[in-house]
């Protein structure tokens, strides 16, 4: 069970996704968060000493999210099929929401504080999606195709329109239109 302490942490981290998916990074304070989360500056400090580490806790927590653990599904023996699905749908909500996107804030982030942090986040994606297409590959779910390039343009096209879609509206075809690619590229036609 979760303490106090762990709980307000948390409780900051939710306050926090949401400052920082409006605002970015850059322009975020800690008077920001306090005002988000209603702590005083102490009750925030004593919890976090700047933007910098609340933002990689949440960067964190995001990459540990349930909702594409796919080294968990594949030990359940999830098709690959399925395990595809769910992410490409999780994709699709998430492009259709940029308002909801941490894209810019990363994108500043790493341009201004911790370069190396991203990269960090960016392998434990590529070894995600590699695992997965390769899973898929195996048990004759998926197409042969070459790993490290789906895997590019799963990850890249995907954080691009992420990126694009916090400047221009996305039109629902074009989302549409980059996950049927990709399912379309891995999927053995029955």
């Amino acid at each position: 069970m979760a303490t106090k302490r762990e709980k307000t942490r948390e409780s900051i981290i939710d306050a926090s996704y949401t400052v920082f998916a409006q605002n970015g990074f850059n322009r975020i304070t800690m008077k920001d968060i306090c005002e988000a989360t209603g702590l005083s500056r102490g009750g925030l400090y004593s919890h976090f000493d700047s933007t910098k580490a609340i933002f990689e806790a949440l960067l964190e927590r995001m990459n540990q999210k349930q909702q594409m653990d796919f080294f968990g599904e594949m030990e359940k023996g999830i098709p690959a099929a399925t395990i595809l699905e769910n992410a490409l749908q999780l994709m699709k909500d998430e492009m259709n929401r940029p308002e909801d996107s941490l894209s810019l804030a990363m994108y500043e982030y790493a341009g201004s504080v911790d370069g190396d942090m991203m990269d960090h986040f960016n392998q434990i994606g590529e070894k995600k999606w590699t695992a997965l297409v390769e899973y898929g590959i195996e048990h004759g779910e998926f197409n042969q195709v070459d790993v490290k390039e789906i895997v590019n343009v799963i990850l890249y096209v995907y954080q691009g329109v992420r990126m694009w879609s916090c400047v221009v509206k996305m039109q629902p075809e074009t989302i549409d239109s980059i996950t049927s690619h990709i399912r379309k590229q891995l999927i053995k036609e029955e």
